[in-house]
């Protein structure tokens, strides 16, 4: 395996995929999304125009945001972007981006949509991971009520029942299939109730290899703290840490509710401290790479340099199978293909479904990177850079 440094200046690698076409569509959306007052303004009016179908909306709609950010609107039209990854060594998880609904009826589809991915992704050997989110396979309020510790009612206690069957049949159809699970954080005061059952089935089919993930969001002041309880958890009942370590997505939701609510902020009180956290959450898992399978989730240079130099430095091989760092699909091509290009298993999070239902995740990415992240200009200076390479 390819032992070296990742240079995330080179564009030339980042964009090896790109056509030029592809490469000029990008550096239009990108300089456009470079804009927080318009992205504000298209957003509104680009779920306004979806909600009235207003004409021409879904066909321009699917040829900017969703042609960048998602991989088809079914399994079979992401085969064409998994394999152009793949061609670059870059692997796959995929994510079934329809919002969350109320019904029963609603969540066993959705259930029913995450195995068909788990299934589907067993034919595809570039596709290891399948992402899952526990309020598209039970009611939020419930959730809410357990995570406060409020007695069920008879109905109440039969959704929930339901809610952990869903949840198992997927991770139980993961391990068959030899593929891995994400189970997506949610808002933190709900979270409590996402770990409990994350952990009782990490228990369950996280014995031998790593089959369940959860998600550790590091912009929360209390996340380290419990990534390290976790890991002494599980060790104590015999299964491997699945963890995956974001920076976050619900910032300025958390903070709004804890000032209406006048409770304490549980968002790290500035983005130095976010950093610190997420790093030492990289140091403690690579450190305990035996115990603990990683997911290093980020779109932080810094962060993606500290953990490809320790696994160098360790002498940990970028194929572990407790390895892997990933971005979203349609950003931080620097990172992605950089890393992936020094050895390390790298993936893409991948949207996939319908149109109207993917659009509402899509438009909630683009505000927050641009409005919290400051994502997008970076990305626009590097697809910038390598559009002058190629003299376009």
């Amino acid at each position: 395996m390819k032992r070296s440094q990742p240079d995330f200046t080179n564009t030339e690698i980042a964009f090896a995929t790109k056509t030029n076409a592809e490469l000029k569509r990008m550096h239009w959306l990108f300089d456009k999304m470079n804009r927080p007052w318009l992205v504000s303004l298209g957003t509104k009016l680009g779920m306004w125009a979806m909600k009235v179908n207003f004409p021409f909306t879904q066909l321009i709609l699917k040829n900017t945001l969703f042609a960048q950010f998602c991989g088809g609107r079914t399994l079979l039209e992401c085969v064409p972007a998994v394999e152009k990854l793949a061609s670059k060594g870059v692997y796959t998880i995929l994510d079934y981006g329809a919002e969350a609904k109320n019904s029963e009826e609603d969540f066993n589809l959705t259930m029913n949509h995450t195995i068909r991915s788990i299934e589907f992704a067993a034919t595809q050997p570039n596709i290891t991971t399948v992402s899952a989110k526990l309020t598209g396979l039970g009611r939020f309020e419930l959730l809410e009520k357990m995570d406060r510790k409020e007695q069920l009612n008879s109905n109440e206690e039969d959704e929930f029942n339901h809610l952990i069957k869903r949840i198992d049949s997927i991770c139980h159809n993961a391990q068959n299939h030899n593929m891995s699970i994400f189970i997506d954080a949610e808002e933190t005061w709900i979270q409590d109730t996402v770990d409990e059952i994350t952990d009782k089935m990490m228990a369950r089919y996280n014995k031998e290899k790593p089959v369940v993930y959860n998600t550790f969001q590091m912009y929360r002041k209390v996340s380290l703290d419990f990534l390290k309880k976790s890991h002494e958890k599980a060790k104590r009942e015999g299964y491997i840490l699945g963890a995956k370590a974001v920076r976050g997505a619900y910032m300025e939701k958390e903070r709004n509710r804890a000032t209406k609510l006048g409770l304490p902020s549980p968002i790290q009180d500035s983005k130095v401290d976010c950093d610190r956290d997420y790093n030492a959450a990289i140091i403690y898992c690579v450190e305990n790479i035996k115990e603990i399978a990683f997911c290093c989730a980020t779109h932080n240079a810094e962060s993606s340099a500290l953990y490809s130099s320790l696994l160098m430095d360790k002498g940990i091989s970028g194929d572990h199978p407790h390895v892997m760092t990933s971005q979203l699909y349609g950003m931080s091509d620097h990172l992605t293909f950089n890393l992936a290009d020094a050895g390390i298993t790298t993936a893409k999070y991948m949207p996939y479904g319908p149109l109207k239902d993917v659009m509402p995740y899509l438009m909630r990415r683009a505000q927050e990177n641009t409005s919290v992240t400051g994502d997008m200009s970076r990305e626009f200076q590097y697809i910038d850079s390598e559009v002058k390479r190629r003299k376009l």
